[in-house]
């Protein structure tokens, strides 16, 4: 019962993140925002967050173990590991980015959807996940969402964009989408490869770390695209006011952070094909958000794909549940009887 709601406390993360990252960026292009990787530096750029929840586990092991209990848990395999898939996540950070600075939110979300084959595909091919009834049920009925969506896409390039910004845009979203269809599976591969014990303290060392260093990629196309330069004039033009300027941008960072603690804890409780199949399962709540917020058009397909993820999230669930009752089934018959003097 623990584990389910350690799942679901991150799961809430991940969808926090998940439906309000996209809307809080696409709400900075829209009204003026036109810096791509200032967009993907704050998608990371939050990692200082992390130092807060690492504190507190400190002074409560330090409590409990005495002066000598470590700070800081991670060995070099697993800080190396953490370092190149931050790399990695940097680089979808800025395809996912200029995808949002080119199409609408509900686009954006429908091509995203598209990341759940990628993961079901590198998952198997990585970390062998076993897939059961219940998980393929729940994969096809996701991707049967996504495909309703792309009925209502042929018209929704925005005005004043031209047919080759959205084509690319279209294709850096595609890419971004394929990418974290196969990070999402190499941190599930890093943990079980790490040699040390993984906890809850290492998994938001490793995802501190992770951050970090995609900032850092972020922070070098900044500097060659002088976006910190930009900043100053960006913000006095914004079209909502400087001050909401530098709200937006510490908001993002925030909402972000959320989105990848929920990610790196969810694939620590169960597995990278939930984390991506949870992603998947918010693709049309953030399409109504964009409808509420943006007044982007709201078809008969957008409620069909919501009732679509919904089903499949539930079929997920149901076969875990009926997994976990049969493993505790199949334990019980194995543990041998002590007989009765």
């Amino acid at each position: 019962m623990k584990k389910v709601l350690l799942i679901l406390i991150n799961s809430i993360l991940l969808s926090i993140g998940n439906c309000g990252g996209p809307l809080i960026m696409r709400l900075y292009f829209i009204h003026g925002g036109k810096r791509v990787w200032l967009s993907s530096f704050l998608e990371t750029g939050g990692w200082p967050i992390i130092l807060f929840p690492l504190t507190i586990t400190y002074f409560h092991r330090r409590a409990t173990q005495g002066p000598n209990t470590k700070l800081f848990f991670m060995k070099p395999p697993l800080f190396i590991a953490s370092a190149v898939i931050g790399i990695l996540t940097g680089l979808d950070d800025y395809l996912y980015a200029y995808g949002v600075k080119r199409l609408p939110v509900s686009t954006i979300s429908l091509i995203i959807a598209t990341h759940l084959g990628f993961t079901a595909t590198f998952a198997f091919l990585l970390v062998k996940q076993k897939f059961t009834s219940y998980s393929i049920n729940a994969v096809v009925l996701l991707t049967i969402g996504a495909g309703v969506l792309a009925l209502h896409t042929s018209n929704d390039r925005p005005e004043g964009e031209s047919i080759k910004d959205y084509i690319a845009g279209f294709f850096m979203t595609l890419g971004a989408a394929a990418l974290y269809g196969f990070v999402l599976p190499l941190v599930e591969l890093t943990y079980k490869k790490a040699k040390q014990t993984i906890t809850y303290s290492l998994v938001m060392e490793f995802q501190m770390v992770m951050c970090l260093f995609a900032t850092l990629f972020c922070t070098v196309g900044m500097l060659i695209n002088k976006d910190f330069k930009a900043i100053p004039r960006e913000g006095r033009d914004f079209e909502l006011g400087e001050t909401k300027y530098y709200v937006v941008m510490v908001l993002s960072a925030i909402i972000w952070q959320c989105f990848f603690l929920g990610v790196v804890g969810v694939i620590f409780y169960a597995s990278s094909l939930l984390s991506g199949i949870v992603i998947a399962t918010l693709l049309p709540v953030t399409q109504i958000l964009a409808v509420i917020f943006y007044r982007e058009n709201f078809q008969a397909e957008k409620g069909v794909a919501l009732a679509l993820s919904l089903w499949g999230f539930i079929s997920y669930f149901y076969g875990e549940i009926k997994d976990g009752q049969k493993k505790k089934h199949t334990l019980d018959t194995e543990i041998p009887q002590t007989p009765n003097p």
